[in-house]
C-alpha cells in the first residue's frame, strides 16, 4: 500500500463514522421497488443524492437504437420508456492519478408470492446482522458502498486526484443493455468495479447468458377426440427434453475451459415460465416456454444460438407431429458472453493489497455461472473490470438478506482501493 499508514486508517475510520449513513441509504433504495419498468424512482432517488454533493450528473433512457448494432446487445421486447441510467461525475481539480468506474445496477427481480416472505420484500428489516429486503443485497448494498466511499473521503477533506463515475444502471438482471448503453454512451476509465455480492472474494470468469422463448404450437379438438388432436403443452415436454440433452452435452465441454472445469454443473439451463392452452376441456393448441442457459467464455453468444436453435430443429424432425409443426425460437433477453479477468492487473494487485489490509486475508476468487456486468468492461471496453462485494444470501430468493459486518469490511477496502488507484488531493486547494 502506496497510502501513509496513518491516512490509512483516518480513511477507515471515516467508512466506520459514516455507516450508519450508509446503512439508511442502503433502507430507502430498497424501499423502491424498483422491479424491471419500474426503476425510475429509485434512479431518481440516486440521482437527487449525488446532485446534492456537486457531482456532474447524466441521466437518460435506454434507447435501443443506440445500441442495437453493438455486438453486446441483448434483444428486447419490452419498453424502455423507464429504463433510466444515471451516473455522477466527479472531476479533480488535476488529473493526476487514474480514473475509475463505480458501478451497480439498481433493477431487482421480481419477488414471488409475499406469503412466502418473512416480512414484505421491499420494507427492509434489520434482525442482527442481517438487512432483509428485495435487492438489499443484489445489489443496493453495493451502490450504497460506492456512495459511501465518496462520501468517506469528504468527511476527511479529501477527494481523489481523477476522474470518478459514479454509474447506476437498469436491465443488468434480463439483458445488460444499462452497462452497455454506458459504454456506448462515452464513459469508460482506467478500471472498473461493481461491488456485487461475491462472498468478499473476487469473481476470475464469468459465464454468459442466453434467454429465449419456445414457442410450440398445436391442433385443438374436444378432449372426447384428444386422440385425434395435438397437445402442444405434450410436445413442448420434447422439446425440453432435447435441451436437457444440450445442457448435458455443453457440461462434458467443460474440460476445454479451464476456469470451469473444475465446477460440478457449469452450464444450467432453467425452464423459467410457461404457459399453454386455453380451455381444460380443449386439447391445448399452443405452449410457450422461456428458457435461460449459460455459455462459457470465448463462446460466441450467436454460434450458441445457432447450436439451440439446430437442437430444436432436429428434435422435431424427429417427431411426427412436431416436423409438420417446427417450433419457433425466439431471442428475447440476454445474448451476452462471458469473461475472464486475466491474472497480474495492476488494479487487482491493488484490490488484493486493500483486502489484505482490511480483512487480514489473503483476497480469495471464484468464477460463476450467473451473468455479470463485468463483460461489458472487459470485452468491449478493454477495462479490467473487479466483481468484489459483501456476503448476501436469497438473492433471487425469498428473504434475501446482506450482512451488514461484510458491507463494512467491503466499503473499507474499497475505500482503501480507490484512494490508491486514483490518489487523493485536498478538496480545497
Amino acid at each position: 500500500m502506496s497510502l501513509d499508514p496513518k491516512l490509512q486508517q483516518d480513511i477507515i475510520d471515516a467508512v466506520d463514522r459514516g455507516f450508519d449513513e450508509e446503512v439508511d441509504f442502503l433502507c430507502e433504495l430498497v424501499r423502491h421497488p424498483s422491479l424491471r419498468g419500474q426503476e425510475h424512482t429509485a434512479q431518481d432517488y440516486w440521482f437527487d443524492h449525488l446532485k446534492r454533493r456537486g457531482y456532474t450528473m447524466d441521466r437518460w433512457q435506454v434507447r435501443v437504437e443506440d445500441i442495437e448494432h453493438h455486438p453486446g446487445f441483448s434483444p428486447v421486447k419490452v419498453d424502455y420508456s423507464n429504463a433510466i441510467n444515471v451516473v455522477g461525475t466527479h472531476r479533480p481539480r488535476e488529473e493526476k492519478g487514474r480514473s475509475l468506474i463505480l458501478n451497480g445496477h439498481m433493477d431487482v427481480v421480481p419477488v414471488g408470492p409475499l406469503d412466502m416472505w418473512s416480512s414484505p420484500p421491499f420494507e427492509p428489516r434489520i434482525e442482527g446482522d442481517w438487512l432483509y429486503g428485495r435487492g438489499g443485497g443484489d445489489m443496493k448494498a453495493g451502490l450504497a458502498a460506492n456512495l459511501a466511499v465518496m462520501d468517506a473521503f469528504r468527511r476527511l477533506g479529501y477527494q481523489p486526484a481523477a476522474t470518478v463515475h459514479l454509474q447506476s444502471v437498469v436491465e443488468e438482471e434480463c439483458t445488460g443493455n444499462g452497462a452497455l448503453s454506458c459504454l456506448v454512451r462515452g464513459y469508460k476509465a482506467d478500471a472498473a468495479v461493481i461491488p456485487e455480492p461475491e462472498d468478499e472474494m473476487l469473481v476470475r470468469a464469468n459465464t454468459g447468458v442466453l434467454w429465449f422463448r419456445v414457442h410450440v404450437r398445436g391442433h385443438p379438438v374436444h378432449v372426447r377426440e384428444a386422440g385425434s388432436g395435438a397437445n402442444a403443452i405434450e410436445a413442448s415436454f420434447k422439446v425440453m427434453q432435447a435441451l436437457r440433452e444440450l445442457e448435458a452435452r455443453w457440461n462434458e465441454r467443460k474440460g476445454d475451459h479451464p476456469w470451469f472445469e473444475d465446477l460440478d454443473h457449469p452450464i444450467n439451463l432453467n425452464f423459467g415460465k410457461i404457459e399453454g392452452g386455453d380451455w381444460a376441456s380443449s386439447v391445448p393448441a399452443w405452449c410457450s416456454f422461456d428458457c435461460r442457459i449459460a455459455l462459457y467464455p470465448g463462446v460466441a453468444a450467436k454460434d450458441a444460438a445457432a447450436e439451440i436453435e439446430a437442437c430444436v430443429r432436429e428434435t422435431a424432425r424427429n417427431d411426427p407431429y412436431l416436423g409438420n409443426n417446427p417450433p419457433e425460437v425466439e431471442w428475447n433477453g440476454f445474448f451476452a458472453e462471458g469473461y475472464v479477468l486475466e491474472p497480474g492487473s495492476e488494479a487487482e494487485a491493488q484490490l488484493a493489497a486493500a483486502h489484505q489490509q482490511v480483512f487480514s486475508r489473503q483476497l480469495e476468487e471464484l468464477v460463476t455461472p450467473g451473468y455479470l456486468d463485468a463483460r461489458v468492461f472487459v470485452l468491449y471496453g478493454d477495462t479490467p473490470c473487479l466483481v468484489y462485494g459483501p456476503k448476501s444470501d436469497n438473492i433471487h430468493g425469498f428473504d434475501e438478506r446482506v450482512s451488514l459486518s461484510s458491507l463494512k469490511q467491503v466499503t473499507r477496502t474499497l475505500a482503501l482501493f480507490t484512494a490508491n488507484w486514483c490518489g487523493l488531493e485536498p478538496i480545497e486547494g
